[in-house]
């Protein structure tokens, strides 16, 4: 799979200076936590949940949670496992192509019991998502995924979410903060990237953000944000990759935006009027949450609804003057340090304070690729619609 792999090559062609790398669920867990985009959540108790996955595969999704927690009814547990076991044996039995696919579990004997039951159809999952994690609670179900991947005979990883009151509570964050990176660095070979459950930071204080406004408005949140990635995400080779938190709005219809858009040749009155319908959408929230996402220090993000996906892979497109100055910062002979003018002229790279920058940004081109000197995220978003 790919990122944008849905697109026909030859609009790849016209809109990558360097097109995105395919991947395997069994690459690298370095490019992996890259490439987790936007990772589209769906309830396991949903009839066909086979089509469905083979549905997003078709539109850009490249990782999905099927969840067995929040997002159902504690009376339909058993039934969404049952479900869940039925709906991947179908899968398995097609061998069609499927996204990193992960199971998010609400206690730790789940995920024995869930490879056991699966058995060969077990090869689709990539691993779990932990929900509530804390170092006490964390430590039962890592030891549980270390159970299952033994028995099972593949690698399997662990997201966990970190969405517990102890987290967000000012007197227990640091406690907590330094518990949870005890217990990933204990597991690291294991983490494949730090979940954020901000509907749970807003829940505890009876909070929801309009769709006017992004987690980093609630200054609650936003703090435990920054706290997080202070102590969890830092370029040293200590840190984690962390996705951004669920953005919850969205109109339904399976066509969002206008159909003219869809036409070609993109025009500058086309970009107006996806602009417009992007707005109108409820998605000019999301758009600069995204973008606040990269500013913070996050990768990915974590998505509800199928219209979203698309707007968070565009913008995650390194663009290529991101990519230029990341070539130039890290250039062999650049190793001393030094201080120069990018190749677009208008600003200073320094070698030495940008260097993890330069690193992180071409990590991201590696996954979501490069985009021409003249293709921004309007050209690619529209090029992704029009599949």
């Amino acid at each position: 799979m790919r990122h944008f792999g849905h697109i026909p090559p030859a609009s790849r062609v016209g809109l990558f200076h360097r097109e995105p790398c395919e991947f395997t669920g069994e690459s690298p867990a370095r490019v992996l936590a890259a490439a987790l985009g936007a990772t589209l959540y769906s309830p396991a108790t949903r009839p066909r949940l086979a089509d469905d996955v083979l549905k997003q595969v078709g539109r850009g999704v490249v990782s999905m949670v099927l969840c067995l927690e929040d997002s159902i009814d504690d009376a339909e547990v058993e039934g969404a496992e049952e479900n869940l076991v039925r709906q991947l044996g179908d899968l398995h039995r097609r061998g069609a192509e499927t996204p990193l696919l992960f199971v998010r579990v609400r206690e730790p004997a789940q995920i024995p019991d869930l490879v056991r039951r699966l058995g060969t159809a077990g090869r689709l999952l990539s691993g779990f998502v932990l929900p509530k994690f804390t170092e006490e609670r964390g430590a039962a179900f890592l030891e549980a995924l270390t159970s299952a991947e033994a028995t099972s005979g593949r690698r399997l990883f662990a997201m966990p979410v970190l969405e517990s009151p102890e987290l967000l509570h000012l007197e227990t964050r640091a406690e907590t903060l330094t518990g949870i990176g005890r217990i990933v660095d204990k597991y690291r070979d294991r983490i494949l990237a730090l979940r954020l459950g901000v509907t749970d930071f807003c829940s505890a204080y009876g909070l929801r953000r309009s769709p006017d406004m992004t987690a980093y408005d609630v200054q609650i949140v936003a703090g435990v944000i920054g706290d997080v990635v202070n102590a969890l995400g830092r370029s040293d080779g200590t840190g984690f990759t962390i996705t951004g938190p669920v953005w919850e709005y969205f109109r339904l219809g399976e066509r969002m935006f206008k159909p003219q858009l869809r036409r070609s040749p993109f025009t500058e009155q086309r970009a107006d009027e996806l602009r417009t319908a992007l707005i109108e959408h409820d998605l000019d929230g999301l758009l600069r949450e995204i973008e606040l996402d990269r500013a913070n220090g996050l990768l990915g993000k974590t998505c509800i609804h199928p219209s979203h996906v698309l707007p968070v892979h565009a913008l995650s497109v390194v663009s290529h003057e991101e990519f230029s100055d990341a070539q130039d910062i890290l250039r062999p002979e650049r190793g001393g340090g030094g201080v120069m003018r990018s190749a677009y002229t208008n600003k200073m790279n320094e070698v030495k304070p940008h260097r993890a920058w330069a690193e992180r940004t071409l990590q991201r081109a590696e996954v979501f690729g490069v985009a021409k000197e003249d293709v921004g995220f309007v050209e690619l978003l529209t090029a992704g619609m029009a599949t």
